[in-house]
C-alpha cells in the first residue's frame, strides 16, 4: 500500500523535467546510484538547475560540513575535552554529554519559529545567519580559554549543539519546499542529504583522531568554526524571496489549532503506544560510551588506544551504519514493524556482549587483537542500531496526522531525543554506583553486562507496536484524526495548493480543505509517493 498526498495543481514544469525522470519507477536507491555512477557533476547541475545553487550549497553546508564532518569531529573532541582538559569523572562526563542534546529535544520550537518568525521578511536566510553566529562564538571560546569553568564550557557545548541543531531544521525547512515545488525530485534531495552526510562524517571521524593528536582536543573544537562561517555565509548566499508580514492573531490561531490537532492525536491509542515504545525502546537501550572511552584511552589500566585509533575506529564504524541503511532499502523496509523491532533489539542486547569479551579480555585467549575486537563491536552495533532506528523513523512517519505533518514529526523526533538523552543519564548514575572513575575500571564489566541485559527489556513492551509492515498504515486512515472543527476564517480558502513546507502554514490550508478531503477518501491522490523514507524527508519540514 503506496503512503499518498492529496497536493492540487501539481504538474511538471516543463517537458525536460518529465523526460528526465521518467525513471521515477525505479527505486530511489537505484536512482540516486545511477546519477552518482556516470555522472555526480551532472547529477548536481541538474538539482542546482530545477532548484538554485545557493539551495544546494545549503545542503551541503548543513548536512555535509556541519552535522557531518563537523559532528563526527566533535563526538571525538568532546570527548577528549571533558577528560583531558575538565578532568572530569566518566558519570559525569555521560551526564554532561547528555544535556548538550537539548536543542535537539526542542527541535519542535526551532521548526515553528523558522515557519512563522520572520526576519526582514525573510524566514530562512536569518537562522543560517543565527545559527553561524552561535556556532562559532561557542567553539571559539571553547577553544581559546584554556581554563574555561565547567559550567561555562557547558552553555558553550550548548551553543554549539543548538547552532547545528537550528542549521538542521532550516535546512530541512528548506528541503521539504523544494520537495513540494518538484514533487518527483523527492528521492533525489534525501539522497543528496544523506549522500552529504555520510561522506562527511566518514571524512570526519578519519581525521579527528589525528586532529586531536596535533592540536589537542580544545584545537579540534576551535576548527569546527570553520563550518560555521561556512553555515553563517549559507545565510548571505541563499536565494528566498522575501514573505509578506505575519498577523499576530492570525499566527496565535494557528498555533492553538496546531496544539489542539497535536493533543487529540496523542490521545488516540493507535498514536501514544507506538509513541510510548519509542521513548521505552531508547531509553532503556543504556549509553556507557564514556566509561568505555575512559578505558578505552587509559595507559595504565586500559587499553591505550591512542587519538589516532580511536577515530580509525569510529571512522570504520559509520560504514556500519551505511550498511545498516542499504540492508533496509533493499531488503527489510517491507517486514512488519513488530519483527523487525524484536530481532533489532536482541541483536543489539547481544552485541553489548562483545563489550564483555573485551572488558574481561577473553579476546586475547582467542588471540584476537584488542582493536580488531573494537572495530568488529563498533560496526555490528552501528549497523543493528541504524536497522532500528530506520524502523522507528518509519514508524513515526506513519504516525502523522494530516495537516501538521512537519510539527508533529518533529515532536515525535524530540520523544526520540528524550529517549536517548534518559538512557545517557541513566548509564551515567549506573557508573557513578559502580564506582568507574578515570582511574578505576574493576566494575566496568559489571556496567556492560547490565546494560546489555537492560537493553533487553523493551521487548516486554514490543505489544504496543502494530504488526503491520511500512507498506500498510499504522494509525488507519490518520487524516481522520484532524479536528475538523478548525476555526476556518483563520485559513486561506482560496490557496491553490497544499503548502506542506511550513508546519504551521500546511495546517491552515489543508484544514480548510479537510472535509472535501474526507469525502473523498476513495479518490485516487494526485501525486503518490512510494516510499515512506522519502516521505520522512517532507515531514521533516
Amino acid at each position: 500500500m503506496r503512503t499518498q498526498f492529496s497536493i492540487s495543481s501539481m504538474d511538471s514544469e516543463n517537458g525536460a523535467e518529465s523526460s528526465a525522470l521518467t525513471e521515477g519507477s525505479l527505486h530511489p536507491v537505484h536512482r540516486l546510484f545511477k546519477w552518482t555512477k556516470w555522472s555526480p557533476l551532472g547529477w548536481l547541475r541538474m538539482l542546482a538547475e530545477k532548484t538554485d545553487w545557493s539551495f544546494i550549497f545549503a545542503v551541503l553546508a548543513a548536512y555535509g560540513l556541519s552535522q557531518g564532518l563537523g559532528g563526527s569531529i566533535w563526538r571525538v573532541a568532546s570527548d577528549y575535552y571533558w577528560k583531558d582538559v575538565q578532568l572530569v569523572q566518566p558519570a559525569s562526563a555521560q551526564v554532561y554529554q547528555g544535556i548538550t542534546s537539548i536543542p535537539w529535544i526542542i527541535k519542535p520550537i526551532w521548526g515553528m519559529a523558522t515557519d512563522v518568525v520572520s526576519m526582514a521578511g525573510y524566514r530562512r536566510r536569518p537562522y543560517f545567519i543565527l545559527a553561524g553566529l552561535i556556532g562559532l562564538i561557542s567553539m571559539l571560546t571553547l577553544s581559546l580559554h584554556s581554563k574555561l569553568p565547567i559550567l561555562l564550557a557547558l552553555l558553550a557545548m550548548l551553543g554549539g549543539s543548538a547552532g547545528t541543531a537550528i542549521s538542521d531544521v532550516t535546512v530541512d525547512a528548506c528541503v521539504a519546499e523544494n520537495s513540494i515545488a518538484h514533487p518527483l525530485l523527492v528521492s533525489d534531495f534525501q539522497g543528496l542529504c544523506m549522500l552529504s552526510l555520510s561522506i562527511g562524517r566518514l571524512i570526519g571521524y578519519s581525521i579527528s583522531g589525528l586532529l586531536v593528536h596535533a592540536i589537542g582536543s580544545q584545537g579540534a573544537l576551535g576548527i569546527l568554526s570553520i563550518p560555521s562561517v561556512i553555515v553563517f555565509s549559507v545565510g548571505l548566499m541563499l536565494k528566498e524571496s522575501p514573505s509578506a508580514s505575519c498577523n499576530l492573531n492570525q499566527t496565535y490561531q494557528k498555533f492553538l489549532d496546531a496544539n489542539r490537532t497535536m493533543w487529540r492525536t496523542m490521545k488516540s491509542p493507535e498514536v501514544w503506544r507506538p509513541s510510548t515504545y519509542v521513548y521505552l525502546s531508547l531509553a532503556l537501550s543504556l549509553n556507557i560510551q564514556e566509561g568505555m572511552f575512559y578505558w578505552y584511552t587509559d595507559s595504565n589500566k586500559g587499553l591505550s588506544f591512542s587519538e589516532g585509533l580511536i577515530g580509525a575506529i569510529f571512522a570504520i564504524g559509520s560504514f556500519g551504519s551505511l550498511l545498516g541503511v542499504i540492508l533496509y532499502q533493499t531488503s527489510l523496509k517491507d517486514y512488519p514493524f513488530r519483527d523487525l523491532l524484536f530481532w533489532t533489539q536482541l541483536l543489539i542486547s547481544l552485541s553489548g556482549m562483545l563489550d564483555l569479551v573485551l572488558v574481561l579480555r577473553l579476546n586475547l585467549k582467542l588471540a584476537v587483537p584488542d582493536y580488531v575486537l573494537a572495530v568488529i563491536d563498533e560496526v555490528v552495533y552501528q549497523m543493528v542500531n541504524r536497522l532500528k532506528m530506520m524502523a522507528l523513523l518509519v514508524l513515526c512517519t506513519k504516525l502523522c496526522p494530516l495537516g501538521i505533518e512537519g510539527t508533529f514529526f518533529a515532536l515525535l523526533m524530540s520523544i526520540e531525543n528524550i529517549g536517548m538523552l534518559t538512557s545517557s543519564w541513566i548509564g551515567g548514575l549506573l557508573l557513578h554506583v559502580l564506582r568507574v572513575t578515570r582511574t578505576e575500571f574493576g566494575n566496568l564489566w559489571v556496567a556492560v553486562l547490565v546494560r546489555s541485559s537492560i537493553r533487553l527489556l523493551p521487548l516486554v513492551f514490543l505489544h504496543l507496536v502494530p504488526g503491520t509492515g511500512s507498506e500498510h498504515g499504522v494509525a488507519g486512515r490518520s487524516i481522520e484524526m484532524v479536528d475538523k472543527s478548525c476555526n476556518s476564517q483563520v485559513c486561506n480558502k482560496d490557496s491553490s495548493s497544499v503548502e506542506m513546507s511550513s508546519p504551521v502554514d500546511s495546517f491552515c490550508s489543508n484544514t480548510s480543505n479537510l472535509d472535501l478531503i474526507l469525502e473523498n477518501q476513495g479518490i485516487e491522490d494526485e501525486i503518490e509517493v512510494e516510499d515512506s523514507e522519502t516521505v520522512s524527508l517532507i515531514l521533516n519540514g
